[in-house]
């Protein structure tokens, strides 16, 4: 493979290539399967262990990503998840030239608990509920 992934146009494409993406079955409008592909390649297999040593850790955005899934979807799931996400790095660190700036665990955890806030503001527009009948509930 070598450093050169310019056969791949987008990291969309290097993940499938590696098989860390779902592989959705469709007909009629109706998904009958969403699992992965095997994949024996080194290259693939390398990412998953890397994953795997991520869940491990402690203190990092990745790991606490990878907690969160394993926990709602299983370890097997936040694995491949993960291996997709050191992929798509890998790709742009390569392809792209950009510089690896991981986000603190503080900074991910502000993020999370701002997409949990939007969404709960969401869901109050949609059930047409406002914010001062909460406190009388």
């Amino acid at each position: 493979m070598g450093l050169d992934l310019s056969k791949f146009p987008s990291a969309k494409h290097f993940t499938s290539w590696l098989c860390l993406c779902p592989n959705k079955r469709i007909t009629g409008g109706k998904v009958l399967s969403s699992k992965t592909r095997k994949n024996q390649g080194r290259l693939a297999y390398a990412f998953r262990q890397a994953a795997n040593s991520v869940g491990n850790q402690k203190d990092t955005a990745l790991s606490y990503s990878f907690r969160s899934l394993a926990a709602r979807k299983g370890r097997k799931v936040a694995i491949t998840a993960t291996a997709r996400k050191i992929a798509t790095t890998v790709y742009n660190i390569l392809q792209k030239g950009q510089k690896y700036e991981p986000m603190g665990t503080e900074e991910y955890q502000k993020l999370v608990r701002l997409k949990k806030i939007r969404n709960i503001q969401r869901t109050m527009r949609k059930h047409q509920i406002e914010a001062n009948e909460i406190a009388v509930i």
